[in-house]
């Protein structure tokens, strides 16, 4: 469990508790977990695979990173109780129709990486991710999903897919097209009346 959880379940505030972490003076023990701090012993009874084992979160924007720490922790959990050991954990925000998300690409190449353990499929990829999980287990590597989603039928999957594609592509064009409209009235001093 995460530092947060542990000080609502022991009913002291959060910020009591950082303190206590950050002086050396919680009565139990804590390590870090990319940005998290964990209570407890790290897993030692993992199984030891010959790569390393790393936790994948992303969110789609900013305004979104909160839940950042929230899905490395149910990801974190998950893993540990699947007798995995996490060597790493990544997080990276940015959307999953954007092909170049630096992280995620350098997960994909580093021949190091054995397991790469994402909360939902849509965390890893929206479009491919079958292709890509393939090419992983031709490597000798895998990818894990926690919360699988449930098999529905794969036309209106895709149709839905490809859909919301194209509204984010139209929506961003057309998004740009009127800040640019604004920043030029700005500059010129021309306002539509």
């Amino acid at each position: 469990m995460n530092l947060k959880e542990w000080a609502a379940a022991t009913g002291i505030s959060y910020a009591t508790a950082r303190r206590r972490y950050e002086s050396g003076t919680l009565p139990i023990p804590t390590y870090r977990l990319g940005r998290l701090i964990m209570v407890g012993e790290p897993l030692t009874g993992a199984v030891a695979g010959p790569g390393r084992t790393v936790v994948y979160a992303r969110v789609s924007s900013a305004d979104q990173k909160p839940d950042l720490d929230r899905q490395v922790a149910r990801v974190t959990v998950w893993a540990t109780g699947q007798k995995l050991g996490v060597d790493d954990v990544v997080t990276e925000v940015g959307s999953a129709l954007n092909g170049h998300r630096g992280k995620f690409l350098a997960l994909l190449r580093d021949p190091a990486v054995s397991t790469i353990v994402v909360e939902r499929r849509d965390r890893f990829a929206r479009f491919g991710a079958e292709y890509v999980e393939a090419a992983l287990t031709a490597q000798g590597r895998r990818l894990l999903v926690v919360d699988p989603e449930p098999v529905d039928d794969d036309l209106v999957r895709d149709v839905t897919e490809i859909l919301t594609s194209l509204c984010a592509r139209l929506y961003g064009r057309r998004t740009a097209a009127d800040r640019a409209r604004r920043a030029v009235e700005a500059a010129t001093g021309d306002s539509p009346t």
